[in-house]
């Protein structure tokens, strides 16, 4: 019931939704013009749903992980 409650208010809603249009920002900065849009309904959902947020948040965090890991390992 604590978690339910916690992931219902308006203070962690704000925060997922913020971390997401981050990572939207950062999508955009890179080109990818795909992710950023995907990103930006999540948002949205996010607002009601905080759990996709955070869940989209992680997703995307481990995918830029994962390229910068594939772009460093690369020659150049």
């Amino acid at each position: 019931m604590v978690l339910k409650r916690f992931l219902g208010s308006k203070a962690t809603r704000s925060f997922t939704v913020v971390s997401v249009l981050a990572e939207m920002k950062r999508a955009l900065d890179r080109g990818h013009n795909a992710r950023a849009i995907l990103l930006l309904a999540v948002a949205v959902l996010a607002w009601k749903w905080a759990v996709i947020g955070l869940v989209a948040h992680g997703l995307a965090s481990l995918i830029r992980r994962e390229e910068s890991a594939h772009s460093s390992s690369q020659p150049a």
